[in-house]
Order: C-alpha cells, then structure tokens, then sequence
C-alpha cells in the first residue's frame, strides 16, 4: 500500500520557519498503529492522517497524532490541513475562498482558507471555548527557578498567572520583557514537575510587542518533554490565550484582534493571527488564523 503524503510549513509565509507538520491523505485503511509507528517515523511535533468524513456534508475525517500518541485536536494540523486540502480542490495557485470543515476527535471545526496574490491562508474557530481553571499556582521563586529566571522577571501590569483550558490545558506566564523571555530555559525535571502538578500540557510565556509595531505579544511555548523542548507555532495554547487575556484584562463586548509571534528564539518564525468574541462579559468564540506554505512531498509505503 502506497499513500500520498506532503509537509508544510505552517503560521509562515516561507519555508524552513513555523511549525512544520506531516500530512498524509487516504488514510482510511490505516490501523491507529500504524498511524502512530507513521507520526513515529516522521518525528515532527505532529502528523494529520486525512480520510473521508463520516457525514458527507463535511470535507474530511481527520486523526492527529504526537510521535508518542494521538491528541483531539491541534491548531497548526487544523491550519495545515485545510490549506492543503483546499489548494488541491481548487488548484494550486489559484486565487479562492472556501470554507473546509474537519471532523476532529474534538468536534466539528470551521475552517476558512483563502488565498490571494499566491498566498493561502487559514483561519478556525477552536471546537471549544476556553476557560480559567482554579488550581494552587506555583510561587514566583519556583516557577523561577525552573524557568532559570529572576522573580522579577515575572510579571506584567495588569497581568498574573493563569491556568487555561480548552481541549488541552496550558500554564499562561507574563514576562516582564523580550530579554527575558528570551533568556528563559527549563530546568528538567523540576520544569515537569512544575506542568505535571497543574496537569498542564506545556507554559506559554508571553510579553508584549514584537518584530513588528502591530505585534500584540511575543510568546513561546516550553513543554515538559526534556530540558529545552519548546514549540515554535502552538495554535492550541493562542486559541486559550484568549481566556488568559480576558481575565486579566477584562475584554469589552466586541471582537478583538491580536498578533502573535512565536518561534523567533527557535529561528523558526511563526506569525499567527487570533480573535476573541466576547458577549455579556463571557468569552463567547476564538479563531486562530495563520498561512502555510509546502516543503515536501512523496510516496509513503507499507
């Protein structure tokens, strides 16, 4: 059995930068073993195995897996995914619009890919509204400590820590400046028992501005997976961004923008775009948008 597989570069414009992903299509006949011995050879932070929808009003069935097991949902697959799936619908290099929608483990996931001027790019809302989760926060000097920073670095105005869930959950980490989120490195296995303790999936560590004057944030995503993991584009930990931002900030009625970079401490710059609606006060909707570009693609054999 022959099955025809790309990757993509995904929330970048070019090659070699955000976050790069496997996709595989014709995926139906393949056992969850075997997609997860394929996302083992691949090795990239994630492999999306493409199959027919079970409702045919729908585009694709989609399975996402790690290297070491199959997660729910993620953002850069969903963004990949769609643009890909879109561009070999409608044609690569063609200017379109469309709107793809993806059975995920998760739920059903708008997507909206368009492209112009040779660009394609992609936006969902996340299958599942953020919100705050009420734990026992770890104590500035810890979580200092194994992010190899000073307490001070800790910290902006009007922002604290916070624990966030969508799907996945996430530790959210103001920092005080671009230096120091820079100089921030995890510290083994008091970082994983730090996430572990919170049952969160990774830190997303912010501060405000970027490369850019229209930047809202840079951040980056460190995850417990040995000293020094972290994932340079994470449209999951943006999407739950929005809750963060929302508590700390009180978010009016209304929709806000916000630019994010991410991945720049890596050299794998990654740019993504996410929307907040809020109403009544309460966080109602998100959306993560990015572009993706191709790197590769083959003929995967079993």
């Amino acid at each position: 059995m022959q099955l025809k597989f790309y990757t993509l570069d995904v929330f970048t414009a070019r090659r070699f930068g955000g976050n790069p992903l496997a996709v595989v299509l014709g995926s139906e006949r393949l056992t969850t073993p075997q997609m997860q011995a394929i996302a083992r050879e691949f090795n990239l932070s994630e492999t999306i195995f493409i199959m027919s929808p079970k409702d045919p009003a729908n585009t694709a069935g989609v399975r996402i897996f790690f290297p070491t097991g199959e997660i729910p949902f993620a953002g850069h697959p969903t963004i990949g995914a769609a643009i890909l799936l879109a561009e070999n619908l409608m044609g690569d290099g063609q200017e379109f619009a469309l709107d793809i929608q993806l059975e995920e483990v998760a739920g059903l996931v708008p997507v909206k890919v368009r492209n112009a001027g040779g660009a394609s790019w992609a936006q969902f809302t996340a299958p599942v509204v953020p919100t705050p989760v009420a734990v026992p926060l770890p104590s500035l000097e810890a979580l200092a400590s194994a992010l190899r920073l000073d307490p001070a670095d800790i910290g902006l105005q009007d922002h604290g820590l916070g624990v966030h869930e969508g799907g996945p959950r996430f530790l959210y980490v103001p920092i005080a400046s671009r230096e120091a989120l820079a100089k921030a490195r995890s510290r083994g296995p008091e970082w994983s028992a730090l996430l572990e303790g919170l049952g969160a999936g990774g830190a997303y560590l912010y501060t405000e501005r970027g490369e850019t004057p229209d930047t809202s944030y840079r951040t980056r995503m460190l995850i417990p997976a040995g000293e020094g993991a972290e994932d340079p584009a994470t449209g999951s930990a943006a999407a739950l961004f929005a809750s963060q931002l929302h508590r700390m900030l009180g978010l009016s009625d209304g929709t806000h923008a916000f630019k994010l970079e991410q991945g720049y401490e890596m050299g794998r710059p990654s740019n993504l775009d996410m929307e907040a609606d809020i109403c009544g006060g309460e966080l109602i909707a998100v959306r993560v948008a990015g572009t993706a570009v191709g790197v590769t693609e083959g003929l995967l054999s079993l």
